[in-house]
């Protein structure tokens, strides 16, 4: 027997090739066993990788306690070495949170001590509205008188090159073009200068008086746009200059019309031009959200004025007759925070939906009335976007002609401010019956404030330019003008008095 399973196991582990080629063998009864066909395949090490994965495999089965957490040197996110910059959503929801909590506080607050004060009844004289009426209808007027004098020039124009085309002698033009300067500026000057004394001695409501002086600045700086420009367009049509691609379908003199001076007039830009790109069409749904916006930004920011900055403003009045500055600067930045709304509601108003509304109204193409002046890293960043169309004006006509004239950049710059000063005086003082130079005086310390931020608008120093931006826009610059107007506008008609 013992001889026998020797053979056996020899039959079974030794002898391969008889293996391989039997599926089965006999037990010792005689019956076949089926046996499983064994294979020889070649082994082959593991690599490094899957040696790697195993042991980590083997590691976080069995000996979780010893993983290396601290594999690597690394930075903290907010470190200057940081690889990446890391995302400040969560702080910026954070203070979007507590503007509105802190804002319902003053709500909860403006509530308790004055109850609802808004009332449908308003103090406009009718005499105030009958004299706005009458110089909304006359000013644009002074743009018509402007058509009537290049109309002339354009006469003369045509006159001296046809007489150039025959070989003939041109006629002397340099004295019909000093009378053609003469009678725009006599124009211009009446423009605005009866628009001023009516405004001033005839409105006394400031929100009349505003909405009149901001129409007659408006078509004024029309009118010198347009006598500027086609005095260049002229002299380009009589020298053989060229002109702008743009202008090739409307050429000089072929642009003094009617319709062409009409469509400027209503353009949502201060800068004339015989051509403006178009949209491809108009479209009404836009056109009546912008219109919607413009109602409810309005509204809102009369509801804003009269429940919440009027009150601070007369609870005012008594620390500034008495010069008491603890006070003073409390009510400052009081007022700030809701001046800062107003003014951002007026702006979304005016440039993104007002404006964006008369464009689709009229297919005028380029839209681009500000760009995202809220990251300026200087003062002097901020007013080159935050107000495209009169920055437009300002470098066309005043800045680029003075430079190209051989003035020092930085002269050029200060008699813009200087005349932008100007403007903002008017502006304000005029309708409050208060010229007490305030707003020329606040326009003129942007001067060195730009001076002084410009050099932090590069790299990491931007954020402290972009800080100097927001406290001199919202804490010292307009709520103190505000102050200052409103607490001249009671002396002078006898809020302080009583």
């Amino acid at each position: 027997m013992a001889t026998k399973a020797h053979k056996d196991v020899g039959t079974s582990t030794g002898i391969a090739g008889e293996a391989n080629s039997s599926p089965s063998h006999l037990r010792a009864d005689g019956n076949p066993v089926a046996t499983a066909t064994p294979t020889n395949p070649v082994e082959t090490e593991p690599s490094l990788e899957e040696l790697k994965r195993k042991r980590k495999e083997a590691l976080d089965r069995k000996y979780k306690h010893v993983f290396a957490i601290h594999s690597k040197p690394r930075t903290s996110c907010l470190s200057h070495e940081a690889a990446e910059v890391p995302s400040f959503l969560g702080f910026r929801n954070l203070m979007v949170l507590v503007l509105i909590v802190g804002n319902l506080r003053l709500v909860m607050e403006n509530y308790m001590k004055y109850g609802f004060i808004i009332s449908l009844q308003h103090d406009i004289r009718a005499d105030d509205i009958r004299m706005g009426a009458l110089l909304y209808f006359l000013i644009p007027a002074h743009l018509f008188v402007a058509y009537l004098i290049e109309l002339v020039a354009a006469s003369q124009a045509r006159l001296a090159q046809s007489r150039t085309k025959k070989d003939e002698e041109p006629p002397k033009l340099r004295a019909a073009w000093l009378l053609i300067a003469c009678a725009h500026a006599v124009n211009a000057t009446l423009s605005l200068g009866v628009a001023n004394y009516v405004v001033y001695y005839n409105i006394h409501h400031p929100m009349v008086g505003t909405l009149c002086e901001f129409h007659a600045v408006i078509v004024w700086m029309k009118q010198l746009s347009y006598a500027f420009t086609n005095r260049d367009l002229r002299d380009a049509y009589l020298e053989g200059y060229p002109t702008p691609e743009i202008y090739v379908s409307c050429p000089y003199p072929q642009n003094i019309t009617l319709k062409n001076l009409c469509y400027f007039w209503w353009a949502p830009t201060l800068v004339y031009q015989p051509v403006y790109p178009r949209s491809p069409r108009f479209r009404r749904s836009f056109f009546l959200k912008r219109v919607a916006e413009v109602v409810g930004l309005s509204l809102a920011i009369w509801f804003l004025s009269a429940q919440y900055a009027v009150p601070t403003l007369r609870n005012s009045l008594h620390a500034m007759g008495k010069l008491n500055l603890p006070v003073i600067l409390e009510r400052l930045m009081k007022l700030s925070t809701i001046s800062l709304v107003i003014w951002l509601a007026g702006f979304f108003a005016l440039f993104q939906s007002g404006l964006n509304a008369l464009a689709e109204l009229l297919r005028f193409g380029d839209r681009e009335f500000y760009t995202d002046w809220w990251n300026s890293g200087s003062l002097g960043t901020y007013w080159k976007l935050w107000n495209k169309p009169v920055y437009h004006f300002m470098r066309r006509h005043i800045y680029a002609p003075l430079v190209g004239r051989g003035v020092n950049p930085r002269a050029a710059s200060i008699v813009v401010f200087t005349f932008s000063a100007f403007l903002h005086e008017l502006l304000v003082g005029v309708p409050t019956h208060n010229i007490i130079g305030v707003a020329f005086a606040g326009m003129m310390f942007q001067i060195p404030l730009i001076a002084i931020t410009a050099p932090l608008e590069k790299g990491r120093m931007s954020v402290i330019g972009n800080a100097i931006f927001w406290v001199a826009f919202c804490l010292v610059g307009q709520p103190l003008a505000v102050l200052l107007y409103f607490f001249a506008w009671q002396a002078k008609y006898g809020g302080i008095k009583s």
